[in-house]
């Protein structure tokens, strides 16, 4: 029996294709909650939401079918440490243009994670809310953020905080105790992982590599658009991932695919899991998502993320295409 567990677990952690080398505590760039609740000694819990007040208020649950489901997250797991996801983007002036919801340089972002409580050698296990998967791409882009300044001992709570409360694990509502972290920026991933403006131009003319829109098909095809994008359509020769593709609900919890899954949906959309890619949306948060699963589940080191995305890409007054008639 005990060898047979062994196999389980070892084929759990395999299944995710994690990326990197994963030695110490964290198994892949994805945990469960029995993971998390057997390993919170070992790891710093951060804690991603919109709003700091659901910190400390009772989550409202209610039951379906027999089963436990969120209707408003609150509360958090004992010891987290808490971020607030407007804070972890900020505006950039890039060749003379004022772009929103970028990555913070280095060592803001440094000072951001110290200002959170987070420490320098111990695992971090990121937790997003979970309850929709806007949550779950917001907890994605931090974790890219991290990525991009060097940390790799970080992980995803799949399905967020709304997992863990529908699961009857126990939370605490305490008020966060100001704490100063001793986190730094291991190294600047900035070649390796972030694309700029000027090579997604080179990429769309020369097919040098695959673009991915990760966008909603509607604003793929020019329907629709965010305000602070400023055309319609979608980058030459980008290929589209659609959002509904890449997750499933499990009661309010939004979680992830197992890998075999996502390589037959990138592939059913024309896209090669293992080929040089870079992804974009209209602001560089839905895009975490189809990055994070190229990268991170699938083990594709060649995949960037444009953090302009359109929202920069059209203030530079950059083309679009595919803009179906809207009369």
């Amino acid at each position: 029996m005990k060898i047979w567990m062994q196999r389980v677990a070892l084929t759990t952690v395999w299944a995710w294709g994690a990326s990197g080398a994963w030695a110490g505590v964290l198994p892949g760039p994805v945990v469960n909650t029995q993971w998390l609740s057997s390993h919170l000694d070992q790891v710093q819990v951060l804690d991603l939401r919109a709003s700091a007040k659901s910190f400390t208020a009772d989550p409202e649950m209610e039951e379906v079918k027999g089963k436990k489901v969120v209707e408003e997250v609150g509360g958090h797991i004992a010891g987290s440490r808490l971020m607030e996801f407007k804070t972890i983007r900020v505006e950039r002036e890039i060749n003379g243009n004022k772009v929103k919801y970028m990555v913070p340089e280095r060592a803001v972002f440094e000072k951001m994670v110290q200002d959170a409580g987070i420490d320098a050698s111990k695992p971090i296990v990121i937790v997003p809310v979970g309850t929709s998967l806007a949550d779950v791409n917001d907890g994605m882009r931090l974790y890219w953020q991290f990525k991009l300044y060097g940390e790799d001992q970080v992980a995803m709570l799949d399905g967020g905080m709304a997992a863990w409360l529908q699961e009857g694990k126990p939370y605490v509502k305490d008020p966060l105790a100001a704490k100063a972290g001793s986190w730094k920026s291991p190294a600047d991933r900035t070649a390796q992982l972030f694309a700029d403006s000027t090579e997604v131009a080179a990429i769309s003319h020369r097919q040098s590599a695959q673009l991915i829109d990760g966008r909603d098909l509607p604003q793929y095809h020019g329907l629709s658009k965010r305000d602070y994008v400023y055309a319609y359509g979608h980058i030459e020769n980008a290929k589209s991932l659609s959002p509904d593709t890449t997750f499933k609900k499990d009661g309010s919890a939004i979680k992830l695919l197992p890998a075999n899954t996502y390589a037959g949906v990138l592939k059913a959309q024309g896209i090669d899991p293992a080929a040089p890619a870079v992804v974009y949306c209209n602001s560089g948060a839905q895009s975490s998502l189809p990055w994070f699963i190229l990268s991170e589940v699938l083990g594709n080191q060649r995949a960037k993320q444009f953090d302009g995305s359109l929202h920069q890409w059209t203030l530079e007054k950059r083309p679009l295409v595919g803009a179906v008639p809207l009369q």
